[in-house]
């Protein structure tokens, strides 16, 4: 049987776990997702998984957190007075919000805290500081020849 090699478009199921097992995430709603492999659009350690697997087989594949989102940092959970805040809906913990890192790219916080005068944001990759897993499932591979 055949396995994808780089450039080949790949189609996979997955299930993604933190460390201690829960589900965070998966292909079960949305359907398979595609994949060019080589293309950089995941992680290395999914796409040299990948490039083993024939169409139908299964594997885990884990991923150790400074691999993955990082280590989680505490220094990009801040303080923001309200009043630097656009106008919108009032904020609400959970609420994602787009800012400017000092180097003037685009970055998501996510607010964890909303006082009178301050709303605190966390600009942590949500799963930061987490060992992951995906389990995948190679559906089909579209050979880039």
């Amino acid at each position: 049987m055949t396995t994808p090699n780089n450039g080949d478009t790949v189609t996979i199921d997955y299930v993604l776990k933190r460390g201690d097992g829960e589900e965070v995430g998966s292909t079960a709603q949305a359907g398979p997702q595609a994949i060019e492999l080589g293309g950089g659009n995941t992680f290395p350690q999914i796409e040299e998984a990948l490039t083993s697997m024939q169409v139908g087989e299964e594997q885990s594949v884990a991923i150790p957190c400074d691999k993955a989102f990082g280590p989680r940092r505490e220094d990009l959970v801040q303080d923001i007075p309200r009043s630097q805040l656009p106008p919108g809906p009032d904020p609400q913990p959970g609420m994602a919000l787009q800012a400017q890192s000092p180097d003037g790219n685009p970055m998501m916080l996510h607010i964890v805290e909303v006082g009178d005068d301050s709303i605190k944001v966390d600009a942590n990759h949500p799963l930061a500081g987490e060992d992951l897993t995906f389990d995948l499932t190679l559906r089909a591979i579209d050979s880039a020849s």
